[in-house]
């Protein structure tokens, strides 16, 4: 069993999506996913929601929501619990461009106040490259099909929901929804 956290940070009618193209042996190898990974011993889902996205953005998040529970059932794999969160708000580390020696709130930093993403500090991340992408533009991208359901649920509802998908491979077998 494998629990998980991934999270989706929004700016602007944007999210945060990393394109995983660098970590060996990766079953998300050139799919485009959030934030995110593995619990450690004794960590709360909190806690790992905050250490993932610290470690692959250098963001520390100041807002952030549960959104959902997912349970993935894949062939040869074991499964995998994940803790699915969205986060509004988050410092910017200090060596970002305008950054300050502690880091300065996204909604105060100079960079982030353009209406154009390119303006955007993206960080680096040793799992893949990270790019701000509008909402409207992600469909297009190498997701995994439910992925794609639940960016959606998290676009249309603002309950807390649980999806169980079942893959072979990259193939969507089975989708089940409970809200």
């Amino acid at each position: 069993m494998l629990i998980t956290t991934l999270c989706y940070i929004e700016h602007k009618e944007h999210y945060l999506m990393l394109h995983r193209t660098k970590k060996a042996h990766d079953i998300n190898e050139g799919k485009w996913i959030g934030v995110g990974g593995k619990f450690k011993d004794r960590e709360s889902p909190e806690e790992c929601l905050l250490r993932e996205v610290s470690e692959e953005t250098g963001f520390h998040l100041t807002s952030w929501r549960f959104r959902g529970f997912i349970t993935f059932l894949q062939e040869n794999y074991e499964t995998e619990y994940m803790c699915l969160y969205t986060a509004d708000d988050f410092i910017v580390p200090a060596d970002a461009p305008c950054g300050s020696e502690k880091g300065i709130p996204v909604r105060e930093h100079p960079a982030f106040a353009s209406s154009d993403s390119s303006d955007w500090p993206v960080p680096e991340c040793d799992e893949g490259e990270l790019a701000w992408i509008r909402k409207d533009q992600i469909e297009a991208l190498n997701l995994w099909p439910g992925d794609r359901i639940f960016l959606r649920l998290l676009n249309e509802q603002p309950e807390f929901f649980t999806l169980k998908l079942r893959y072979a491979g990259d193939e969507l077998l089975e989708s089940e929804l409970s809200k």
